[in-house]
Formats: structure tokens, sequence, C-alpha cells
């Protein structure tokens, strides 16, 4: 089989014989049932491969789709003048990028329709030609623009300035929005001579007015009829590549039961409405099948760097932000700050929708699967305690301790890993971001170990428990204290029956006390007891 890795070109993969997830019975009903569209998918999600298998669609190029569900969808097959502008591969941090892709963009459309020379901005220029496409093919236009929000997020919270400054237009974050805005009016203006129009991002900008120079698009990001559209659900894993499955399991000495679970933890996970239709990851996953291998294929590719910019200066912990349920207003439209980065982490795919209540009508938002949860964790963790710190060396002598049941040493581990940490995370004034700091930072040791079950704030029926950590052979219930004692913290596990979840369990029980010193920044007290 032929995994069209990296390849977006839909006329390449069905040439060349690559194997094509067939999207096009949700291409068919999206054309029939709408004219203008927004959708927000993570990163290398296939976003691409769909604007160009709509560009061959619309030029009716029917060879291409011999043999897939539009097949015998599609009566006419008729062509239609097609625009299509990428704004993916450029760096728009060089302060003319965007005026200079536009310019070239429009200055091509004009070769084949035309220009009126009395039109002076992009939206002008652009209308001009819309209607004249129009004229001359007796069809209205279709654009398709992939990428929308590339020339905003790679220069947002830059302070990068901005070429021009006038009115409020002093960063380049400022006078890209305003030439997109600019850009995006064609579609207002040309509303008669519009039969399709899609755009794709990783954001939706609707809250810094991008698109107020139009009628809004119809959002599909979190519209469950359109949840598949993008990415591939179980069903197309297992009806595609049943053969490819038993090879990485004999490959990884797995059963095709434990390969389709492993998948599954590995690169499954993601949801895009109240439907909570699962669908993987198609990078990792093709990768995965190509090689054989179980590797974190998507995160290797890279953090993006405008997320690393608002989290390098937010206030809130990712263990605070993962596992909570928000209303759909705090995560859908985009208005990230350095003190609220939760709608980037959500749009980007770094969480993902795990659960709705439709009572309260909110949303569960958690790691989508342990790729993306392991590679969270490690960029964290990285900037959080150093590389010497994170060394894989420390954390395999912990893993060794706690299979071992052996708390003495772990005590020792934990005590001395904390007193390395840089000065600026200790005595922090105030005791309760000095109480954060220590639960965030055994939070990040317990994930970093990666092979262990590990609860972070468990909900009981008589409150909440620190830490839950579950290896093969012992389970370690931890209360934390700041500046007290050890015996408060057990005391506490005892008095709200902490391990009564775990009465049945065949695993030794250990309740664990901890008490951290805001004063010396590491463990002051530590006891423990198993369960009777």
């Amino acid at each position: 089989m032929k995994y069209p890795i990296g390849i977006q070109n839909f006329e390449q993969i069905r040439e060349d014989g690559y194997v094509y997830i067939d999207k096009t019975a949700l291409i068919y009903d999206l054309v029939a049932n709408g004219k203008i569209y927004f959708l927000s998918r993570p990163r290398r999600f296939g976003k691409s491969l769909l604007i160009s298998t709509l560009e061959n669609y619309f030029l009716g190029r029917k060879e291409l789709f011999r043999g897939l569900a539009i097949d015998s969808l599609e009566k006419e097959w008729a062509e239609y003048p097609v625009f299509h502008i990428d704004f993916n591969g450029k760096n728009f941090t060089s302060p003319l990028e965007l005026k200079k892709t536009i310019e070239t963009f429009v200055a091509k459309c004009e070769e084949r329709y035309g220009r009126d020379e009395l039109a002076d901005t992009f939206g002008d220029r652009l209308a001009y030609v819309f209607e004249k496409a129009h004229e001359k093919t007796g069809r209205r236009v279709v654009v398709l623009i992939d990428e929308y929000d590339k020339p905003l997020l790679d220069v947002m919270s830059t302070g990068i300035p901005s070429p021009v400054v006038e009115g409020n237009i002093k960063t380049l974050e400022d006078y890209n929005r305003e030439m997109l805005k600019g850009f995006y009016s064609v579609f207002k203006l040309t509303d008669k001579h519009l039969q399709f129009v899609l755009l794709t991002g990783v954001t939706k900008f609707s809250q810094v007015s991008v698109f107020s120079g139009f009628n809004q698009p119809k959002d599909i990001s979190y519209d469950s009829r359109y949840d598949a559209l993008c990415g591939i659900t179980k069903e197309e894993l297992l009806s595609v590549f049943k053969e490819q499955i038993r090879e990485l399991g004999e490959r990884n000495g797995m059963t095709e039961e434990e390969t389709i679970e492993k998948l599954k933890r590995k690169y499954d996970g993601y949801h895009f409405s109240e439907g909570m239709l699962d669908v993987f990851n198609p990078f990792s996953l093709l990768n995965c099948l190509d090689r054989r291998q179980f590797r974190d294929y998507w995160f290797s590719t890279g953090t993006p760097t405008y997320l690393m910019r608002l989290l390098a200066d937010n206030h809130e912990n990712i263990n605070e932000l993962a596992g909570e349920y928000y209303p759909a207003a705090e995560f859908v439209d985009y208005k990230a700050t350095i003190q609220k980065p939760l709608p980037m982490l959500y749009q980007s795919g770094y969480l993902t929708i795990k659960g709705y209540n439709s009572r309260r009508d909110t949303y569960l938002l958690d790691f989508p699967n342990e790729e993306v949860r392991s590679g969270m964790v490690a960029v964290f963790s990285s900037d959080y305690f150093g590389d010497k710190n994170n060394s894989s060396t420390w954390l395999n002598d912990v893993s060794d301790s706690l299979e071992a049941g052996d708390l003495e040493k772990f005590k020792v581990q934990l005590t001395a890993f904390l007193s390395n940490i840089s000065y600026r995370f200790q005595r922090k004034e105030d005791e309760r971001e000095c109480e954060r700091h220590f639960q965030y930072t055994f939070y990040l040791i317990m994930q970093l170990l990666g092979k262990y079950n590990t609860y972070v704030e468990k909900e009981t029926s008589q409150g909440r428990i620190d830490c839950v950590l579950e290896c093969p052979d012992y389970v370690y219930i931890f209360e934390f204290k700041l500046n007290s004692a050890a015996a408060v913290a057990l005391k506490q596990i005892e008095e709200k029956g902490y391990a009564m979840p775990y009465v049945a369990d065949r695993r030794k029980i250990y309740k664990v006390g901890i008490s951290f010193s805001s004063e010396t920044g590491t463990v002051n007290d530590f006891a423990y007891e198993t369960q009777e």
C-alpha cells in the first residue's frame, strides 16, 4: 500500500495509486447544502487535501473521482472558475510578505480575466475579476483559501513593528489583520458571483474582526455532520487498513485487538462536536502503519511557535486546564490571551472534547491521546525543569523505586530533585501560588514517567485526592500539604476514605503524605503507610 504521507494533492494521490480515504460523499453534501463555509482543524489533519479535492471537483475532473462515492451522486460535473490561494509555506514575519503574496495572487487572476484600472484595493480588484469570470464562463466562481490564519499566527504577540504606522496600526499583527480584512471584503462585494467558498485554518479569529468585511461564513468546525471531513474514523481504519493493522501487530508482537487498542490510545481521541465521533490523527496513523512503529509522529514535527509564545507567558498550569468542563464560548471562538490560552490549545488540537454535559451545556476538554499528552508534558517540563533536571536517567531511577515499592528511595529522589529546580520556581510569596507550584511539579514528574495511570485531583464522594499513581504491583495515594506535617495529610486520606475504591485491588496500596516547604522549596516531611 502506498501512503500519501506529505502529499496534499488529490490529483497526484489518485493518479499515482496512493491510498485515499473516501470523503467525497461528505464533500457532495457540503456543496449541495451551503455556499460559504469555514473549517477549523489542527495542523496536518488533511485540510489542504480537502481543498485540493474540492478544486478538482469544481474543475469537473470526473475521471479522478471514478469509483468514489461522489461518482454516483454527481450528475453534471460542470467546470467552474476556481480561485485557490494557499497561505501555507510562507513566513509572514517578513513585514511585506503578506502584501506580496496577495498582490501576486490578484495579479495572476487579472492576467486571466482583466483588470479594472480604477480599482485601487485588493478587494475591489478581485471583485472585478470575479464578475468578469462569471460573465466569461457563465458560471459563478469558487474560492478556496487554505490556512487563512497563518499570516496572523506567524506574527501573533511578536511585537514586530508595522511597515506602515497609521491610526491604530502599530504592529505587523495589526497590519496583517487589516490587510486580510480588506482582502476578504471581496466576498461581500461579489456575493451574487459566488458559487462556493471555503476557508480553512487552525484557529477562528472572529473575535478580532478578520471576517468583519463580509457576511460571516457558516462555521462547520463543530458541526457533527462533518466531524469526519478531515482525519480518519475507526470505521475507516478497520475497513481500509485491516491487513496493515495485522502486519503492524506482527511486527510488534501484538494481537490484532491489542494493536487496534494501542492505535486508539496513541492516535485516536479527537472529537469535534458533542456527537463524540472518534477521529484519528491521519498524519500519525499513516506514518505508524507505514513504518510499523508506534512513535509520536505528529508532535515530533514541532509545536507551533505561536502556541509556545502564548504558553510562555500564561499563568495557568496545563494540569489545571486539562480535564475540566467549559462552556463552548470559552474555547470555540478565538479569543486567546496571556491569561487565557484555552481557545488556542483547543483549536490547535492539543486539547479536545472528551465529554458533554447536556444539562449544563458544558464540554469536558482533555488531551486527545497519549501522543499529545506525553508531547505536551515533555514541552512544559523541559521549560519548567531545564534539561539537566529532566534527564531520562533520573526518571528511570524513580520508575524503579515506585515499581519496587521503595518509598524511602523515592523520598530521597524527590527531595533532591526539588532542591535543584531553578530558584525562580521556589519560595513564592503567595501561599496559593506556592502550593500550585508544588502540585504542578509533582504532576509533571508523574506524567513524565509515562507508563503508569496517573490521576490528579481525582474526585471521590468525600472530596478530591491530590494524586493517584497506579503501578503494576502498587497503588500510591498521595496527599500534599504546604508548611505542615505529613501526618496531617495521612489523616485526611484516612478520614475521607480515599483508599476505599481500591479495597478489592490485588495490588498493595500505599497512602503517602508529603509536606512541602515554601522556605526551602523542597520536601520537609514525608510519611506513608499501607492500607490495612
